[in-house]
């Protein structure tokens, strides 16, 4: 690059944070799509399944909202992706008891057992992929919480 353009305020593209987290990220979900594979699941598909359930054993009332907010999917595509969930008969949707703007959403008895399979199998390759990290590994997810502004 020449010394008299400036358009970067970086030397060399590793010094850029934000490049850095895109190519982790692709890297990390293009493994995730393999890994999910064998269970017709996407990513998205996979991350609300995975906090319906989550939510669920934390004895919370999961509504699309909630889960929109717990996966920081927007809220439009959450209402998307648990329409092809139902579809596939994994989810069930239904009218909040007693907010009848809200929905209700759970897992049937083989979304269950899917999600369950494939939790373990995400957690599998997490642990593979992050173990690099080693003893950093609380302080990455520290600092990852942190630019989710969950922690200061």
């Amino acid at each position: 690059m020449k010394k008299d353009d400036n358009t970067f305020s970086v030397e060399k593209a590793e010094d850029s944070s934000g490049f850095l987290l895109w190519q982790v990220t692709n890297l990390w979900q293009r493994e995730i799509k393999k890994a999910l594979e064998p269970y017709d699941l996407t990513h998205s598909q996979f991350v609300l399944m995975a906090s319906i359930h989550w939510l669920t054993l934390q004895k919370q009332d999961v509504t699309q909202i909630l889960l929109s907010s717990h996966t920081k999917i927007d809220p439009m595509t959450t209402s998307t992706v648990l329409r092809t969930l139902q579809k596939k008969g994994l989810v069930l949707r239904q009218e909040h008891l007693t907010d009848t703007r809200a929905k209700t959403v759970g897992l049937t008895e083989n979304g269950k057992k899917i999600i369950k399979q494939a939790v373990k199998t995400v957690e599998t390759f997490d642990k593979t992929f992050f173990t690099i990290l080693g003893a950093k590994t609380r302080k990455f997810n520290e600092q990852l919480l942190t630019l989710l502004g969950q922690k200061k």
